[in-house]
């Protein structure tokens, strides 16, 4: 049995990681933990999820809970993530991380953490979103450099940081692909007379709405024809079954840096 702690399980996340864990038969959610400030500390966890009494009161001190858990699964914010990398990094705890808007240098401490324990690092969990991932390599290769790539996404009010941590990831994975350093190529926005659109640049479109959970298109176009990759999420609850899939895929690895293109087999 592998007993995992959720952080931010009283947030619409955490609740579905919550029930997303259980439904898998060696996974058990034995530390639940919010920020200090959360009305939701002390409360049952099943009952803030909505699925039943678990005997799991949900805990500020996840320090204190450290020997009841063996992996910890993190989708909160990027200073929340660090801590809490930090305390799995000193109790040799293994990590699945789905927090997004980290910048490079606490990628790096990630990436850093992974000689240590195991880690699955991620922008989206989705199994769907993986295999977009796939299908956008084929696109690029076999597309190259003759059409023009716009990525478009859209997500719920919410959400903080923009564009989406899988937009970059898409964007990455078609960049590296032709050969190009998306910090160079990428065009955020446009306003104003721009000019010409230059074929060498990777476009970003951001729409922030309503309770949109995710969408996400790559957009090939050249003159008299587009091919568009989309994933349009309708529920949390996909990211948090992959992410309960992780887990279980996590266990027992040796320390390393890993993604859900290993988790599914895909690299």
């Amino acid at each position: 049995m592998i007993h995992v702690a959720i952080t931010g399980t009283a947030g619409r996340m955490g609740r579905q990681l919550l029930d997303a864990c259980g439904r898998v038969e060696n996974l058990r959610c034995s530390v639940a933990s919010e920020h200090p400030d959360s009305p939701f500390i002390g409360v049952d966890a099943g009952e803030v999820a909505g699925i039943g009494r678990l005997g799991i009161p949900i805990t500020a001190e996840l320090a204190a809970q450290v020997d009841r858990f063996d992996l910890l699964i993190d989708f909160t914010r990027p200073a929340a993530t660090l801590a809490h990398l930090a305390l799995c990094r000193s109790a040799g705890k293994a990590m699945v991380i789905g927090t997004t808007g980290l910048s490079a240098e606490q990628k790096a401490e990630v990436a850093a953490s992974a000689a240590q324990i195991p880690i699955v690092f991620a922008p989206n969990m989705s199994v769907g979103v993986n295999l977009c991932f796939k299908l956008l390599e084929l696109a690029a290769r076999t597309l190259g450099d003759s059409v023009d790539i716009e990525i478009l996404e859209a997500h719920h009010r919410h959400k903080v940081d923009a564009p989406s941590g899988t937009a970059l990831a898409m964007g990455q994975v078609v960049a590296g692909i032709l050969g190009r350093d998306l910090a160079q190529c990428a065009v955020y926005g446009r306003e104003g007379v721009t000019g010409e659109r230059a074929r060498s640049t990777i476009g970003f479109a951001t729409l922030r709405a309503g309770d949109i959970v995710g969408d996400h298109t790559v957009l090939f176009a050249d003159d008299g024809e587009r091919i568009e990759i989309t994933h349009r999420a309708s529920s949390r609850m996909t990211f948090a079954k992959g992410a309960a899939r992780a887990a279980a895929w996590l266990a027992g690895r040796p320390p390393g840096l890993y993604d859900m293109q290993d988790v599914l087999g895909l690299r």
